[in-house]
């Protein structure tokens, strides 16, 4: 006789990815039109990632991936994107001690990707070439972040981090 799936999966770990939205968007274009018809080359790009979890329910989070992009040329700012997209993911059968990673990594490789085609959107809806961002390995962020926090509490003067729990890029 075999087990059902229902039997099988019941106490194997789980992560569920229940609702993604954008939380907050904000894209500015302060020298438009004249922006978009005088660039002569690509903009400078400067992106910041960061990512952020808070729990919800006993075995929910919402995983926050925050992504700031601006261009510049000439030591203008050509356009501003900020955006903030959520995930609400539920895990299953996680113990306590690794659900932090299981979010910082699998959670942020399902949510991440939707994010990046926003900012493409919005960047492109703003007049200006799609904004293509790269992938992230999200397994050595959380690692590099990890030796960071050990590095800083190794130090007995080292400021604590604000975003201790958060990796960025």
């Amino acid at each position: 006789m075999t087990e059902t799936p229902a039997a099988t999966t019941s106490t194997r770990p789980a992560m569920f990815l229940r609702a993604q939205f954008i939380k907050d968007l904000s894209f500015e274009n302060p020298r438009a039109p004249a922006s978009i018809f005088t660039l002569r080359e690509p903009p400078q790009m400067e992106v910041a990632i960061n990512l952020g979890a808070q729990r919800l329910d006993q075995n929910v989070f919402e995983l926050a991936v925050q992504i700031q992009a601006r261009a510049l040329s000439e030591k203008t700012t050509v356009f501003l994107c900020d955006l903030v997209y959520s995930g609400v993911i539920e895990v299953q059968n996680i113990p306590d001690d690794e659900v932090e990673k299981m979010l910082f990594v699998q959670g942020a490789q399902l949510v991440y990707p939707y994010a990046r085609r926003v900012v493409s959107d919005v960047t492109r809806d703003g007049g200006f070439p799609p904004v293509a961002l790269e992938p992230i390995d999200f397994v050595a962020l959380y690692e590099k972040q990890g030796k960071k926090q050990a590095a800083d509490a190794a130090t007995p003067d080292a400021a604590p981090s604000e975003q201790a729990s958060t990796p960025t890029a």
